[in-house]
């Protein structure tokens, strides 16, 4: 019961997706099991310490990645803080539990020339293609050029999330005052501004938009609302005709508007807005990509490098 509780109590007052609502429920969940088989309860008032300690070396043991193990015990922390407001609980037993170190990871990009390579190619036949050509398709004169390309275009300039770039509805979009209006995380509206070229895309695609029921603003070649492994595939497919690097997920695009921003003189407090990010802690990740591109600039060109 107290579990139902605090899972109501993450979407409702906390306004939580049902996606990150999810994650807190299999990861508390995994944790009450290793409860009870470890050591026999299921009374998670009685939870001490050495318990969670316990917790954290299994799932080292298990080989499951810091930031997973980061994860799970953030879960947790919040869990019984809950309980521990509602008065379920009398002590927190979080205290004190040390977790592993965390593999300080720069956020991976592609190239600005790459990125107008791929959103600038001429258009050379409307004809089925090969894959050589995939990116030539991607102008190409039909529904499904045109909406993949506005996937890449809002994913790439304005930052947007999968999730809300999913959740898009015609009414969201203000072609006249070029912008966009975005629900976040926690379901925070925001407002972000379009260039031109990429109202240029929406009305493109507006034109060849296939009939539908639907008020999402993209949709598959079915006219049903978009969904994750949709995006997924769509985004992969023309990344790996541009760059060779492992990750080519529509996150990249999130990380590639960024740095490429920043690379341009934005300033972070704004690209914080612009993400949607509710401090600037997360947006100054950043500035590593930055920092390095200077190292290399000066390894380049300074004769003692």
């Amino acid at each position: 019961m107290h579990l139902e509780d605090f899972l109501q109590y993450l979407a409702i007052e906390k306004r939580y997706s049902e996606h990150t609502v999810l994650a807190y429920k299999h990861d508390i969940e995994s944790f009450l099991e290793y409860l009870k088989s470890s050591y026999e309860i299921e009374d998670v008032a009685i939870v001490n310490t050495l318990m969670i300690r316990g917790f954290v070396v299994e799932l080292v043991e298990k080989g499951l990645q810091s930031k997973t193990v980061h994860r799970k015990i953030s879960a947790i922390k919040s869990y019984y803080k809950f309980l521990l407001k509602s008065g379920d609980v009398k002590t927190y037993p979080a205290n004190g539990v040390v977790l592993p170190k965390l593999k300080k990871r720069l956020p991976t990009f592609v190239e600005e020339s790459k990125m107008n390579q791929l959103l600038d190619q001429p258009a050379t036949s409307a004809e089925p293609l090969e894959k050589e050509d995939i990116l030539a398709a991607l102008h190409g004169d039909n529904f499904s050029s045109k909406r993949d390309k506005l996937i890449l275009d809002l994913l790439y300039c304005t930052g947007m999330r999968l999730s809300e770039l999913i959740n898009l509805t015609m009414a969201n979009v203000d072609l006249r005052d070029n912008t966009i209006r975005v629900l976040g995380k926690g379901r925070k509206e925001r407002i972000i501004p379009i260039s031109l070229s990429t109202s240029a895309t929406i009305k493109e695609y507006l034109a060849y938009r296939l009939a539908s029921e639907s008020n999402y603003l993209i949709i598959t070649d079915k006219a049903e609302q978009l969904y994750e492994q949709f995006v997924y595939r769509t985004v992969k497919k023309y990344l790996s005709q541009i760059t060779t690097q492992e990750k080519k997920s529509p996150h990249v695009l999130r990380h590639t508007f960024a740095t490429h921003m920043l690379n341009n003189g934005a300033d972070l407090n704004a690209i914080k807005e612009l993400l949607g990010h509710a401090s600037l802690a997360a947006t100054q990740v950043y500035t590593h990509n930055s920092i390095e591109k200077l190292k290399k600039v000066y390894n380049q060109a300074h004769p003692r490098a």
